[in-house]
């Protein structure tokens, strides 16, 4: 199996980044889409288009870059026994973090779609911060490795 995974191992990496960058957008764009769901006037034909919005973005985008990242990312990290470095641990803290985010946002979706809005358009706007925080020390964990 080991020589198998390294024989493929460019092309699981490549596949991986690729729905990093896409999982990444979403999780740029939802927060967005929440800010102007929100300045939508509730039961309008605008917030209805919202509400499709995010569940498309989410269902067509998000779901299915999740889970390539995850099955990507485990099997990039058991061939090259990634598991055994501190690196590694601190990058898939950040990374179950993001998938908190993540369902946090699905959370939130859900609760906008169904006519509540617990949060003001800035606090919105200062959780859109997460994601790039979150990719930037994943970036340097993985490429300086500085544990």
């Amino acid at each position: 199996m080991q020589q198998v995974l390294a024989m493929i191992y460019l092309w699981l990496k490549a596949g991986h980044l690729i729905f990093v960058i896409f999982w990444m957008a979403g999780l740029f764009m939802l927060p967005r889409f929440f800010v102007y769901h929100q300045e939508s006037a509730p039961g309008s034909p605008e917030n209805a288009i919202w509400i499709d919005r995010e569940a498309k973005l989410m269902k067509i985008i998000m779901w299915p870059s999740l889970l390539v990242v995850w099955v990507l990312g485990l099997t990039l990290a058991m061939s090259i026994g990634a598991f055994s470095q501190g690196w590694f641990h601190a990058k898939l803290a950040l990374v179950l973090a993001l998938t908190g985010y993540h369902f946090w946002l699905a959370n939130y979706a859900q609760l906008l779609a169904a006519g509540q809005r617990k949060l003001t358009g800035r606090k919105l706007r200062m959780l859109n911060e997460i994601p790039g925080i979150a990719a930037a020390l994943i970036v340097i964990l993985v490429i300086v490795k500085p544990f």
